[in-house]
């Protein structure tokens, strides 16, 4: 894989006793979706916290665009250009969508072009600019907390199992948002249970098991293999 935007080599991280990852090895190619895959707590999130800072790797390097960010702080790493949407959502529930949006753009005042650009990705957040977020569905949260990560263009987009409880008709907005990102050139690298969505949106992939990378390459080899998916997730995912 040439040039990755991403590199994480022999990535450690403990979390109090436990150890989380062992030793993950992974590329994010630049322009492209990398999906990561696995079963509930093989280290997924922790892989996408480590990145952004907010849990410190014990071991091992992680390069953004062959600079290494391992020993930095979450923000200046977010400064540096990297948007991560956790999966708890992390807006802020008594301030404003408005006041959400200002203070996700850490460059400055918000380009009214790509301000348009989200509200016709979703509409929602255009109808209640002026309401306090915390007065949101589950779903509209989920467009903020996306849309907080897409106000500004990104080197790199970090997203944490973005369509996870939502209604079908919020998960198509949530996929048709992301393959428009995508569209733009983006680099994602994507934690999603929804196999249709990351069927839909993966251009590459990585399952975890067991805080290591086991399995990476092209998204369709995954695809059209039932017996790799059953061997490297335990479940045929052509139901899905």
């Amino acid at each position: 894989m040439s040039d990755p935007i991403l590199r994480l080599e022999g990535v450690y991280t403990n979390i109090a006793q436990y150890h989380i990852l062992q030793g993950v090895d992974l590329e994010v190619p630049r322009g492209a979706v990398t999906m990561l895959l696995g079963r509930n707590g093989v280290g997924k999130t922790t892989t996408l916290r480590s990145i952004i800072g907010h849990w410190r790797a014990h071991q091992g390097r992680i390069l953004l665009d062959g600079q290494d960010i391992t020993r930095m702080p979450t923000p200046a790493i977010a400064r540096a250009g990297v948007g991560f949407v956790p999966e708890d959502m992390g807006i802020f529930a008594n301030l404003t969508v408005e006041e959400n949006m200002v203070l996700a753009a850490v460059s400055g005042p918000i380009d009214s072009a790509r301000l348009d650009w989200v509200f016709q990705a979703f509409p929602p957040l255009k109808t209640f600019w002026k309401s306090e977020a915390g007065n949101l569905s589950g779903g509209q949260k989920q467009m903020l907390s996306i849309a907080r990560a897409m106000v500004e263009e990104r080197r790199l987009y970090l997203i944490d199992e973005p369509t996870k409880g939502l209604a079908p008709a919020i998960v198509s907005t949530m996929a048709r948002a992301l393959r428009e990102l995508k569209a733009q050139g983006a680099s994602i690298l994507l934690v999603e249970q929804n196999f249709s969505v990351a069927r839909a949106l993966g251009d590459s992939a990585c399952v975890m098991d067991d805080g290591r990378i086991i399995w990476s390459g092209e998204m369709r080899e995954l695809v059209t293999d039932a017996a790799l998916q059953e061997r490297l997730m335990g479940l045929s995912m052509e139901a899905h």
